[in-house]
């Protein structure tokens, strides 16, 4: 059977598990619809949780990022573990003990004001809807690639799928499909690095083979990476950055505190039945996303391998099989060392239909010549001019990485297909996440708490499939638009939960003096200022031509600092205003004080409640 034939089946079959399971599953009720009904397992609970938050970023990008900028991409792993760490032990048990199942409804509990909620609306809305645009931008890259349709087709299929499965399970079926989902990201991700650490080192558990030597060599993997990388005029990759000291700082903080306030996954901990529940979940969750982030360093080093592999004459190599031993004394500058573009690998030619990887033969001589062209050694441009190399020849998007290392590895077709239905499920498993979110923001805590208070249970059903539906429609749009690639749209995402919802949520668990004046004020200065910040660099609402950073001082103007970073800056802006304002205001009612002692009690919990 074909390539192209098996992964229709496995994307095929993929996705009729999971409409079958949002049918079978489907909502009856708000509580079903937002919540679950408040009746699943905290085992299941940990695997759904695991598949909502382990997005596109995590199963297309991260190890792309890693492979790109080498140790510096250790950030994306210390700031997204470590923020579910947060997450799980200062939020989730506290949140579910409070007993509402958004983030908007805390907000307007603990604040006492529905302004405050519907801040938190507008705070859960824009970190959502950027967060999407990174999933719907995953969506597009597989579609595009394993089923021969284009980016925009990519994205249309994805949204339908997503309406399906999403606007008639709501939480209960979501929740039940996000398991499934699980399952299949998981093979997706695992078996292929399995697979891949045998052929380069003869070690079949990757987090082991990352450290082993290369398969009949005394040369560890990743000191002949080292060697490979240094030769071609990059930096050493276990020792490389990309970003300054500070930048690296500020990036983790921001990923850390933006995972801990995302809204989609602290309603996963509402679909438990108790407290103790909603910690035993959470704990399992760790367990299940530490299966994934544990192997993505092997497999961003192995992908990085394969690619220099495939880069060069496979003559010369002597791996015309797997491209796995490279001649230690290969001379990378030698006229025949560069690949013959007219015999490069299958793999290549799929990927440029996709245009995420690109070939321009600079210097005419019909090979490949892939190298850091932005070093300005002596020594090494005199090489690069010495061989004839006149700039770096192929560009490649970090997004296809893990998608493309089982075909340049050249494991079996089936493999290949198992890591598109991977890279599927972990798209569609987080925006049927987010879509839910912001579909309950919108319909519940909008229409219901603040326009329509006598609205019926049956219309505030059918509400909430209409906003989900309408945040489809707008989710699509964006990833027809992205301001960036996956990993780094959905940083923006973070940066803006990290900036609003993150420090409200701290303030009203902890500080039983911070009032509403102050948490509103917090909020919107947090977000503002990252918000001001990000449009400054990407353009207004991420249209490219609306950017204004060159009239205000420059990229980077504050202290140097990247925009995707910049949610850490926002969440010191949002705390200091908020407890400037607080001090100048009149102090929190008694019995609100007295609600944020009770909550952190460690004993007893409420209902899952729908009403303030």
């Amino acid at each position: 059977m074909s390539l192209q034939a098996i992964t229709y089946l496995f994307v095929g079959l993929s996705f009729a598990l999971y409409i079958g399971i949002a049918i079978y599953c489907r909502a009856g009720s708000t509580k079903e619809f937002y919540a679950a009904g408040g009746s699943v397992h905290p085992v299941l609970n940990g695997m759904a949780t695991g598949a909502d938050w382990m997005s596109a970023a995590s199963f297309i990008s991260m190890a792309g990022l890693i492979a790109n900028f080498g140790y510096g991409g250790a950030l994306f792993l210390m700031g997204w573990t470590g923020g579910y760490v947060l997450l799980a032990m200062l939020l989730a048990p506290y949140l579910r003990k409070f007993g509402k199942f958004t983030v908007p409804q805390f907000f307007g509990t603990r604040y006492y004001s529905k302004a405050a909620s519907t801040v938190g609306v507008f705070c859960l809305l824009a970190a959502s809807l950027t967060y999407i645009i990174g999933q719907m931008t995953g969506v597009g890259v597989a579609f595009s690639r394993f089923l021969g349709v284009s980016n925009s087709t990519g994205i249309y299929l994805g949204m339908g799928i997503v309406f399906c499965y999403a606007v008639f399970g709501g939480m209960k079926g979501i929740t039940y499909t996000q398991v499934a989902q699980y399952c299949v990201l998981i093979l997706a991700y695992t078996v292929p690095a399995i697979f891949i650490s045998l052929q380069l080192t003869g070690n079949p558990i990757p987090q082991l083979g990352l450290g082993s030597d290369m398969a009949g060599t005394s040369v560890s993997l990743l000191a002949k990476l080292n060697q490979i990388a240094t030769d071609l005029g990059f930096a050493e990759y276990t020792t490389s950055t990309r970003l300054s000291t500070l930048n690296m700082f500020v990036y983790t903080v921001s990923l850390m505190i933006g995972t801990a306030g995302l809204p989609h996954v602290i309603m996963r901990f509402f679909t438990v039945p108790t407290v103790k529940d909603a910690r035993s979940s959470a704990g399992w969750a760790l367990v299940f996303i530490a299966i994934l982030y544990t192997t993505a360093p092997a497999v961003a080093a192995m992908a990085k391998m394969n690619l220099h592999n495939t880069t060069f004459n496979y003559k010369i190599m002597g791996n015309e099989a797997a491209g796995v031993a490279m001649d230690p004394n290969l001379d990378l500058f030698a006229a025949d060392a560069g690949t013959v573009y007219e015999t490069r690998p299958d793999w290549m030619k799929r990927w440029e239909v996709t245009g995420l990887l690109k070939f321009e033969d600079k210097n005419g001589d019909g090979r490949i010549q892939y190298y850091n062209d932005k070093n300005k050694s002596p020594e090494f441009q005199a090489k690069a001019a010495a061989a004839g190399w006149k700039g770096n020849e192929l560009k490649v998007n970090g997004d296809i990485m893990v998608l493309a290392n089982p075909e340049i590895a050249l494991l079996p077709n089936w493999v290949i297909a198992l890591v598109a239905a991977g890279g599927l499920a972990a798209a569609l498993s987080t925006a049927a996440g987010l879509l839910l979110a912001i579909s309950s923001a919108i319909s519940h805590d909008l229409l219901k708490n603040k326009f329509m208070p006598d609205l019926s249970e049956k219309n505030e059903l059918m509400a909430g499939k209409i906003s989900m539906a309408c945040a489809i429609m707008v989710a699509g749009y964006l990833g027809l638009n992205p301001p960036g690639f996956a990993a780094g749209t959905v940083a923006i995402a973070f940066g803006l939960a990290a900036s609003s919802i993150f420090p409200a949520l701290m303030m009203g668990i902890f500080s039983k003096t911070m009032n509403k004046q102050g948490a509103i004020s917090g909020m919107l200065a947090g977000i503002g200022v990252t918000m001001f910040y990000v449009f400054a660099h990407k353009g207004i609402f991420f249209i490219k031509s609306t950017t204004f950073v060159d009239s205000i001082g420059g990229a980077n103007f504050f202290f140097g600092i990247e925009p995707n970073a910049f949610g850490a800056i926002g969440a010191l802006v949002n705390f200091a205003v908020a407890f400037a304002v607080k001090n100048m205001t009149e102090p929190v009612p008694a019995e609100i004080a007295q609600m944020v002692i009770d909550v952190r009690i460690p004993k007893g919990s409420k209902a899952v409640d729908g009403a303030h």
